[in-house]
């Protein structure tokens, strides 16, 4: 995340080839990893997703490159393939998931340090923008509130052995929530780590008591950070303030305004074309058609903009069944969960909730950085769980 996205849009072509020479020499050679035939709905879906993507530019409004463009940034899912294809034992995906830790432990020491007043030159990097001074290697407070969730959820539910010790992996997590909820001014991460604490917090209780504490410990935590966090009050107050100036101007100058106007415009995009929409990148095209005159004053000129929501990207793209395709991608990731390991499963269905929750107030797997960071965070922890699903299984046979 700290490199230039030259830099990391090269790497990742040189990883795809590698990657899939790799991949072609080993299925040629007829070899598999410790659980290739156990889980395979999600490799055959998200294949069949980029399938259609691709499929999509025979109607497509977009021009050729914008099309193409739009293409490569949906087709990111395939990091999650590549992964599994990648990790062949249980003992790499450990060593994969130990990496991964290692890394975002760093960034979050760092973070806490530069809140601290330590002159790192990391933490100055997006001084100048505002909400984003306690950043680092991130485009965004957003991007940054999305990843500490990821990582405060693999940090407490991981195997011990990874971290040793339950009370470094509560610290790390209480850490990487904290710098959430009180340094990042970000709306979705304070969604997102609600849902990751209420997630654990439910798999804790007794079964006859879980819905009880999904319906309730949601509304305590969110009364709990309005009332004593003086930034998140804020926040959530101006969420309030601009969408009922929407509701009552049409202001689309605010970040809620311009997202609540993206929706409707998508809205009424699928509304028009909902069986096969309006084809790979035919989002700005479509939406603006719908504007008007004042289209490109507000969504930018060019084809580059996207409504920040991934459902509805996908549903003007390739109609009503994109949306449920996006679905059911989670949906397939986890039902393949259900057989990992408890630590694992637990792990992937966190991941797939921030997913989720993200994808409702942002593109999050379209856009740059923090999609391929998801990408490679669940190609990771799906990997890990059947490996160790595999692992688990061969020893029982033993």
């Amino acid at each position: 995340m700290s490199l230039p996205i030259a830099w990391i849009s090269l790497s990742k072509v040189v990883l795809f080839i590698t990657g899939l020479i790799y991949a072609t020499k080993n299925l040629a050679q007829g070899k598999k990893g410790e659980a290739d035939s156990t889980v395979t709905w999600t490799k055959k879906f998200i294949l069949f997703i980029v399938f259609l993507f691709g499929g999509s530019l025979l109607w497509t409004w977009a021009d050729s490159a914008s099309a193409l463009h739009t293409l490569v940034k949906h087709s990111k899912i395939l990091d999650i393939v590549l992964l599994v294809y990648l990790i062949r034992s249980a003992t790499d995906a450990r060593r994969v998931v130990g990496v991964f830790l290692t890394a975002q432990v760093a960034v979050l020491i760092i973070s806490w340090f530069v809140a601290a007043g330590m002159p790192f030159p990391w933490g100055a990097f997006n001084a100048n923008t505002a909400g984003t001074s306690y950043v680092i290697f991130a485009e965004s407070y957003i991007d940054q509130s999305l990843m500490f969730c990821v990582l405060a959820a693999v940090a407490w539910h991981i195997d011990p052995p990874i971290l040793n010790s339950r009370w470094i992996a509560g610290a790390i997590a209480l850490a990487a929530l904290g710098n959430v909820f009180f340094l990042l001014p970000g709306r979705t991460g304070y969604v997102v780590g609600i849902a990751v604490i209420s997630l654990t917090v439910m798999w804790a209780a007794p079964r006859q008591h879980r819905v009880w504490v999904v319906m309730g410990v949601p509304l305590l935590l969110l009364s709990a950070l309005y009332l004593a966090n003086e930034q998140s009050h804020q926040r959530l107050q101006q969420l309030v303030t601009e969408t009922h100036q929407y509701s009552e101007q049409q202001e689309m100058l605010s970040s809620s305004g311009w997202r609540l106007n993206a929706w409707r415009r998508s809205l009424q995009a699928i509304k028009e074309q909902p069986a096969i929409g309006y084809g790979v990148g035919g989002w700005a095209l479509a939406a603006k058609s719908f504007e008007g005159s004042n289209a490109d004053a507000i969504f930018g000129s060019g084809n580059n903009s996207n409504p920040h929501q991934e459902f509805l990207l996908w549903g003007v793209e390739l109609g009503v069944g994109g949306s449920l395709l996006l679905l059911g991608l989670l949906l397939c990731m986890a039902r393949d969960a259900m057989a990992f390991p408890p630590p694992a499963r637990k792990c992937m269905h966190s991941i797939l909730a921030v997913v989720g929750i993200a994808c409702l107030f942002n593109s999050a797997l379209y856009d740059d950085l923090i999609g391929d960071y998801l990408c490679v965070a669940m190609g990771i922890l799906y990997a890990y769980g059947i490996r160790h699903c595999a692992l688990s299984r061969r020893t029982h046979t033993g």
